[in-house]
């Protein structure tokens, strides 16, 4: 697995349910989204992308 994104690795920080999901998820899967996180350009979008995340926990737990 890639080194984590600055943008993503600060934001994902920032949300306890969505670094929960992103650590319970296989290597591959954590690629598949951090490959997404490269095509965000802006502070906002990051932490629409990220707030997801956390309600994809809501929904795994």
């Amino acid at each position: 697995m890639k080194e984590l994104p600055l943008g993503f690795s600060l934001t994902l920080a920032q949300n306890q349910a969505a670094m929960e999901y992103f650590s319970s998820l296989p290597d591959s899967k954590k690629q598949e989204i951090i490959n997404q996180t490269r095509n965000i350009s802006s502070k906002n979008e990051m932490h629409e992308f990220v707030a997801n995340l956390a309600k994809q926990n809501q929904k795994y737990n």
